[in-house]
């Protein structure tokens, strides 16, 4: 306890402060009291919340998770994101996140809110740092979604919510920036309806818009809330205003129509036109946001400190503990091919074996940093944890929770907790157990593929070595940021998710390296694949003295599904032994090396299937090395004889610019390519909806600021690959193979 005493005094001083100018109630000094319980290890599991924080760029989340560590009492004081007071915001400690006013790292902390603790996770909003919300989302059990009440719902809304839906995660919706001039929580909600596809419904409603908004109305508790000052603290609850009496009882009557027709025991007291109570409402919502069946939507603006408590009061009522969620291990004893799935018992206790997931790495200045959720079991310090996938004991020396960028020792966490460790030698993703069964794994997050690449090198050679050191922490990191040496252009390359990404990450080897470095152009991750199914048979066949080379592969090569076109496939259909069972891996092995590169273009092949379905082997000239050789050159024949193409990544564009500028940008942008999917207008202002080739994006920024005096934006997320347009995949062929006889003569000429 020794360890709180000085935050204790700090709080008590400023409630008794704020208590002597009759500025805060009872009730809030005994709530804020609660909030310092920080540390001590909660049994009860119905008590723990695991949830992030996602939306959009610029939608407010950091905004909303500083004002929910404030009310909670883990800041004493709000600062704001940008960092104007040379404070900035407490979740973004890093310098370049408070220049440039983004989240470009999610970051952990835990509160305590009426004897219940949040873990919470504040995510990036930034398409090129969307690993961070992946990782995120994998091992949180719930969340808040995020929504600007003038932006709505926006291209990088739509990325969040696929991922919710991957990992299933259930969410309540905030809409935010009420104060903001334009304001429409209305719309969103219609948005939220029709682009989402949200069984949603507002479970309060704002008193007041824009400059106006005082406060909201609990349309379950049938009471209006405002948020007084100093900062909000003091909640004052009165009865609905008259002018908003009838919204009030419209809205909660189809908030209760809409949980009616997703659950059974809400929908029987309805049909039998029982006036339902505040707990029958409650508890349905709680039934229904679990199973992703509904969406409780609140409003407020964290800015103006309004509607955070209610938020945090829903995070409680409605997203599900860690005992409601079934968390499933793989059971690999048998094999990979042979998993088995199996449930994790979230009993908090050291009784069951302990099953932990490593979820994100960090380099901090006490070495690596590693982040854990506790899925099964509990670990104490002291305790000596077993990598399942490098099968490495590794002892617990130190066992901390993150508070952003401050550690706080702890002694042992459970089933539920998330906390971190030092000295641990993993990879993301890696799974931790500390007795029983060695070959357990968690079931694996979905990692994107790089969409951009450019060249890099540091101005100076001295500085080759901290390059060397930043680039190995940097791709440890983060699995989306990825550096190779190309051969042929004899440069090293940096893949990411976008330019932003890739600068970032070179700003970064300055700030924190001291090795400045140097960008080239960007480069798209350009794939080949093929139109039609194309057969083969090869016969390798090689005798140079001693035991020679045999094998033969007999199949097709078939081109997978559009939405499947980013992926590689191997299917064995040997019957017999044809080809031996123990040859087969490297034929697979065989397909996937000559992959790496393309015959038309030189680009990674994608988008296709190799089905094996015979061959032919010698009892003493086939091997493992005659078998890939075989299927390897078997491939490169395909290259010849097949019909190939080019895929290039398409990127789903939002633009935002104001009315008088619609034509331009329109203009500008099918220029580019673009298929133009949708608009919107708001206020003066305007949305256009697209899609266009990654390839023809470069620069747009800077075009569209010229063509909007500065005023326009726009966000970009990849989408899909799809057939790049014949110019592109001929001078795409041009520059891989050079110019043709004819091109030279004329060159000459």
């Amino acid at each position: 306890m020794s360890w709180r005493i000085p935050g204790l005094i700090q709080s008590f001083t400023s409630i008794k402060n704020l208590f002597s100018q009759n500025q805060i109630n009872k009730s809030c000094l005994v709530c804020w009291y609660s909030t310092r319980k920080i540390g001590e290890v909660i049994e009860d599991v119905t008590k723990i919340r695991n949830i992030g924080v996602s939306a959009h760029i610029d939608s407010g989340k950091t905004t909303l998770t500083e004002r929910l560590l404030f009310y909670t009492g883990r800041v004493d004081e709000m600062h704001e994101v940008r960092g104007k007071d040379q404070v900035g915001a407490k979740m973004d400690f890093m310098e370049l996140e408070r220049q440039r006013g983004i989240t470009i790292q999610s970051a952990a902390t835990y509160v305590m809110w009426k004897d219940h603790n949040i873990n919470i996770i504040d995510t990036p909003g930034h398409v090129d740092f969307t690993v961070e919300v992946e990782r995120a989302l994998r091992v949180l059990d719930g969340a808040i979604l995020v929504l600007c009440a003038v932006g709505g719902v926006q291209s990088q809304t739509y990325t969040v919510n696929r991922q919710m839906k991957r990992y299933n995660v259930p969410c309540v919706a905030f809409i935010n920036k009420l104060d903001r001039m334009g304001s429409n929580p209305k719309r969103v909600m219609h948005q939220l309806r029709s682009k989402l596809q949200h069984n949603a419904a507002f479970i309060n409603i704002p008193i007041g818009l824009e400059g106006n908004h005082k406060g909201i109305v609990d349309l379950i508790e049938e009471k209006a809330i405002y948020f007084e000052e100093p900062f909000g603290i003091t909640l004052r609850e009165d009865e609905i205003p008259a002018d908003l009496r009838a919204e009030a009882k419209d809205k909660r009557q189809e908030m209760i129509e809409m949980v009616a027709n997703v659950d059974d025991k809400l929908g029987e007291i309805f049909l039998e036109e029982k006036t339902p109570t505040k707990q029958d409402i409650k508890a349905a919502i709680r039934r229904t946001t679990n199973k992703r069946n509904f969406t409780p939507v609140l409003v407020g603006s964290a800015l103006k400190n309004k509607g955070v408590q209610t938020l945090l009061d829903a995070v409680l009522d409605y997203l599900p503990n860690p005992s409601e969620v079934n968390n499933i291990c793989l059971d690999n004893s048998a094999g990979i091919d042979k998993a088995v799935k199996i449930s994790l018992n979230p009993e908090r206790s050291m009784d069951p074996p302990f099953v932990g997931l490593a979820f994100k790495l960090e380099a901090g200045k006490f070495g690596q940093l590693t982040y854990v959720r506790v899925y099964q079991g509990g670990m104490k310090k002291g305790d000596t944890i077993i990598n399942t996938r490098t099968q490495k004991k590794t002892r617990v020396q130190r066992l901390v929770r993150m508070n952003a960028d401050e550690m706080e020792d702890v002694t042992e966490v459970f089933a539920g907790d998330i906390c971190a460790l030092f000295g641990i030698e993993c990879s993301s993703g890696d799974t931790f157990v500390m007795k029983g069964n060695l070959h357990l794994s968690m079931e694996s997050m979905f990692i994107p593929d790089p969409v951009i690449s450019m060249s890099i090198k540091p101005i100076k050679k001295t500085d080759i070595d901290n390059f060397s050191k930043g680039i190995a922490r940097f791709t440890k990191e983060d699995p989306t940021f990825r550096v190779y040496w190309d051969d042929e252009s004899k440069e090293t390359i940096a893949s990411g998710m976008g330019e932003l990404h890739l600068d970032i990450y070179a700003q970064r080897l300055d700030r924190e390296y001291n090795a400045k470095c140097v960008l080239g152009k960007p480069k798209v991750a350009f794939r080949e694949s093929l139109v039609a199914p194309c057969n083969f048979d090869y016969l390798h066949k090689k005798q140079t003295g001693g035991q020679g080379q045999y094998a033969r592969v007999i199949g097709v090569v078939e081109p997978l599904p559009p939405d499947e076109n980013t992926k590689l496939d191997f299917v064995s259909e040997i019957v017999g032994t044809s080809v031996p069972r123990q040859f087969i891996p490297s034929v697979k092995n065989g397909f996937l090396k000559v992959c790496e590169k393309g015959g038309l273009s030189g680009h990674k092949v994608a988008g296709i299937r190799m089905r094996l379905q015979d061959g032919a082997n010698h009892a003493v000239d086939s091997s493992d090395l005659a078998f890939q050789t075989a299927t390897e050159l078997a491939m490169k024949e395909v290259f010849e004889e097949g019909q190939w193409t080019v895929l290039e990544p398409v990127m789903l564009v939002e633009i935002n610019a104001p009315e008088e500028y619609r034509d331009s940008v329109l203009e500008n942008v099918v220029k580019r390519s673009a298929i133009i999917q949708g608009t919107d207008t708001n206020e003066g202002s305007f949305t256009i909806y697209c899609e266009a080739p990654l390839n023809e994006m470069f620069g747009y920024a800077t075009e569209l600021r010229t063509l909007t005096q500065g005023k326009g934006e726009f966000t970009m997320e990849y989408s899909r690959y799809c057939p790049a347009k014949s110019e592109t995949q001929d001078k795409l062929v041009q520059d891989f193979r050079g110019p043709t006889d004819e091109q030279q003569k004329k060159k000459k000429n």
